[in-house]
């Protein structure tokens, strides 16, 4: 069974055996054609509908839908979600990352970032070479930066810290 929450108002029980699904506990019959990997019509209760699949994030478990023109943002919980709410443990990835540290000895080629800016998960903090290769170490969570420990042209070692976060 999963539990399904659309635009973070509504909340479903979906459960699906073999081609049969019910929602909340009714089985659901759906007439569904699909056009191609992301669109798709159905049709429910002699009703006709445009569906599309905007984006997905299978790491979060979220997607954006597009029913006749509507998006709708989904979030799912299977029982695997369910067990570790139980046992306490589905807030450890939630634990907020308080430094970035070199992942490999390298040289600094530039800070893209400064100190106080707000930044969100993914933003580019700076560019290390290492084995003459350029990596952009990116933002692993939200969050703004307290202080900058290296500047342009630093050599740094592997697990030396580079960015603090408030």
């Amino acid at each position: 069974m999963y539990k399904v929450k659309v635009n973070d108002q509504f909340l479903f029980e979906v459960d699906h055996k073999d081609s049969a699904i019910a929602v909340n506990g009714e089985p659901v019959e759906l007439d569904l054609s699909e056009i191609n990997g992301t669109h798709a019509h159905v049709l429910y209760q002699n009703k006709s509908f445009r569906t599309e699949i905007v984006e997905v994030n299978k790491a979060e478990k979220t997607c954006s839908i597009k029913v006749n023109g509507n998006t709708y943002q989904i979030s799912i919980e299977d029982q695997f979600d369910e067990l570790l709410k139980k046992l306490g443990l589905d807030n450890l990835a939630a634990n907020k990352v308080s430094e970035i540290k070199a992942p490999m000895p390298g040289l600094v080629l530039k800070v893209l970032v400064e100190e106080n800016a707000e930044i969100k998960k993914g933003d580019n903090l700076l560019i290390l070479e290492a084995m003459k290769m350029e990596n952009i170490l990116k933002s692993s969570t939200d969050g703004i930066i307290k202080k900058i420990l290296i500047t342009q042209g630093d050599k740094v070692e592997k697990n030396q810290v580079l960015v603090q976060f408030k």
